[in-house]
C-alpha cells in the first residue's frame, strides 16, 4: 500500500499514534510469527492448535501404492472375453488378459475350447488346465 493511503498518514502529529500514551506498542513483544508457541505462548497453542507439535503415525520411505493390486480372472470366465468372430472361427483364438484389465488368471473352472492366453501371471493350476484343453500361456510384461 502506498504511503498516502497509510492510516498513519491521518495520525502524523499526535504523539501517541494510536498506541496509548507513553512507551507502549514496542516492536515484536512476543517474538515474530509462531515464536514461544513451546514456551511462554504454549497454553495459546494448546488451546486454539491443538496437536500442532510432535509427529503422528510412521513415516515408509519410498511409498509404493497399490504394490498389491493384482486383478485376477478365472478359466471360467475366459470364454466370456472372446470376440464373436474368436467364437466363430476354427483356429485357436488368442485372449489378452491384460486388455481387459486382468493381471492374473486363476485355475476355476473348465475350459470348453483350447485358448490362447496371454496375462502377467498364471497359477500353476491354470496354466496346467490351459495346457491340458490345447492351449498356452504368453507371459507379458
Amino acid at each position: 500500500m502506498v504511503a498516502r493511503l497509510k492510516h498513519t498518514r491521518k495520525l502524523r502529529g499526535h504523539v501517541s499514534m494510536g498506541h496509548g500514551r507513553i512507551g507502549k506498542h514496542r516492536k515484536h513483544p512476543c517474538g515474530r510469527g509462531n515464536a514461544g508457541g513451546l514456551h511462554h505462548l504454549r497454553i495459546l497453542f494448546d488451546k486454539f492448535h491443538p496437536g500442532y507439535f510432535g509427529k503422528v503415525g510412521m513415516r515408509r520411505f519410498h511409498l509404493k501404492k497399490n504394490t498389491e493390486f493384482c486383478p485376477c480372472v478365472n478359466l471360467d470366465t475366459l470364454n466370456t472375453l472372446l470376440t464373436e468372430e474368436q467364437k466363430a472361427s476354427s483356429e485357436i483364438p488368442l485372449v489378452d488378459a491384460g486388455a481387459h484389465g486382468f493381471f492374473k488368471v486363476l485355475g476355476r473352472g473348465v475350459l470348453t475350447r483350447p485358448i490362447n492366453v496371454k496375462a502377467r501371471l498364471f497359477s500353476a493350476k491354470a496354466e496346467e488346465r490351459i495346457k491340458k484343453a490345447g492351449g498356452t500361456t504368453i507371459l507379458s510384461a
